[in-house]
């Protein structure tokens, strides 16, 4: 009787530690064997979107390819639209919005997954080509919030464009096809490197030291100054048409050379340049792309100037999305403010998974880790929350729903410990514009390095949470 009691007992502090502890799971042991496959061809084709698209205006090409490989077409001002109609505006051909028209009134709001399609690098600075000791350089001004030190003597591919005086756009694209050239920033000999490093990690490489090495061969049967750098201008006049004066009008970005790859023997991760935040807007620009006739309309937008604030005519701040939107509200006679107040976000942007080789400046219990799924941040900011929308509770609990009824695996998570730092997503400019915002996204290792692990499944995980926004009817 005594050992039947005691069973008893047991087996009720099972049930209640069921019913009410929250346990995580790696989600290796909750994905259903059927979509292993799926998430494997899933990756591949991200890899590829990665190596095609190393900068926004890349990103960009090579979204609206897919989409009109999908059945969407170009927006125009005043078209009509029926339910099942698929539209994109491409801004300024570095950022686009993509719709696919619901079968309920705009005035029931919208599905919408946002996400950014720049990432930190070195961008030319105006005048950028000069000569020392015979070897030349390109100067360049560091985009976004990268640490220096890691963009040394690694290869770097030139990508952009080049507006000439005539109005042409010529694209330029070096160092990433077989055979081409490429390019490095130099650093210093550990012989000769002792002050280098008694200097913090932030000081050892300066900004103005971020040169790229692009040439060494002077120009032969010349006998002025600089012809190496003479030697330079003249292979990038014989192949663009380029003259030293159109870099003022240039958009040129030193990237690394780097092709997505595998990572660890059992082939878990990927890494890869851009994953932040390129691992979301391919998932959300894939979701939707695959997407029927949904209940509300779905709409990916894919910002770009994201890592410099979300400001200037392609970012998050500008009034191009709230136009686009206006345009097909307008279209079916429906207040934009009515439209925005019934609808939904998820800020789609990658967050730090948490390292053991720096547990110090992590917060474990709310961190995100590796195979545990997609991570839901319900505030990003800094320090005091500094800069986050702050996602309410109700907002919180439709995300869970929608997502577990989806089978997706899911985590809570922050960035780091309260006062280590923290950062920003474009959560809080949709929010601003009176639309329910919840930031969610995989979990990165190496954060805006040149080369950035993300795994597999969370990578999968955010792509069908994505299309659970899509496709939510509540």
């Amino acid at each position: 009787m005594e050992e039947n009691k005691e069973t008893q007992e047991k087996s009720l502090a099972e049930e209640r530690r069921e019913a009410l502890l929250y346990r995580q799971k790696n989600g290796y042991d909750l994905l259903p064997k059927e979509e292993e496959g799926p998430m494997q061809a899933y990756c591949e084709a991200y890899k590829k979107f990665l190596d095609a698209g190393k900068t926004e205006r890349e990103c960009a090409d090579y979204a609206v390819a897919l989409a009109q490989a999908r059945g969407f077409r170009p927006y125009t001002r005043g078209q009509a639209l029926n339910a099942g109609d698929k539209v994109y505006l491409a801004n300024r051909g570095k950022a686009v919005i993509l719709a696919v028209i619901g079968s309920q009134g705009l005035d029931q709001g919208l599905n919408i997954c946002a996400a950014h399609i720049d990432s930190p690098r070195l961008d030319l600075k105006p005048n950028p080509l000069y000569e020392d000791s015979e070897m030349a350089f390109l100067k360049t001004h560091y985009y976004g919030g990268l640490r220096k030190y890691q963009w040394v003597t690694i290869p770097l591919e030139l990508r952009g464009v080049v507006s000439l005086k005539n109005g042409e756009l010529v694209r330029v694209a070096i160092g990433g096809d077989p055979g081409d050239p490429q390019f490095t920033v130099d650093d210093l000999l550990p012989h000769l490197g002792g002050d280098q490093a008694k200097k913090t990690l932030a000081e050892g490489i300066t900004g103005e030291q971020l040169n790229l090495l692009v040439g060494s061969r002077p120009f032969p049967d010349d006998k002025g100054s600089d012809r190496v750098k003479l030697a330079v201008l003249d292979l990038l006049n014989r192949k663009y048409g380029i003259v030293e004066e159109d870099f003022i009008s240039a958009e040129l970005s030193a990237v690394p050379a780097f092709r997505a790859a595998d990572i660890g023997l059992d082939r878990s991760l990927i890494g890869a340049y851009g994953h932040d935040d390129r691992v979301c807007a391919y998932a959300a620009l894939a979701a939707l792309l695959e997407l029927g006739t949904p209940q509300r309309t779905a709409v990916c937008v894919l910002a770009d100037k994201e890592e410099i604030g979300s400001m200037g005519v392609t970012g998050m701040q500008s009034h191009a999305f709230d136009h686009f939107i206006a345009d097909l509200c307008e279209s079916k006679q429906v207040p934009l403010q009515a439209c925005f107040e019934n609808s939904f976000c998820l800020s789609a942007d990658v967050t730090a998974a948490y390292d053991p080789n720096f547990p110090e400046v992590y917060e474990k219990r709310n961190s995100a880790r590796v195979n545990y799924g997609v991570g839901l941040c319900k505030y990003t900011g800094s320090r005091g929350k500094g800069g986050a929308s702050d996602a309410a509770a109700e907002v919180v609990g439709y995300a869970r729903r929608i997502l577990d009824k989806a089978g997706v695996i899911w985590q809570m998570a922050e960035l780091g410990k309260v006062d280590q730092g923290g950062g920003g997503t474009v959560a809080l400019y949709m929010a601003n514009r009176n639309i329910d915002t919840l930031d969610a996204g995989v979990p990165v290792l190496s954060m805006h390095s040149p080369f950035e692990p993300v795994y597999k499944l969370g990578s999968y995980m955010t792509y069908k949470a994505c299309r659970a926004v899509y496709e939510s009817e509540e």
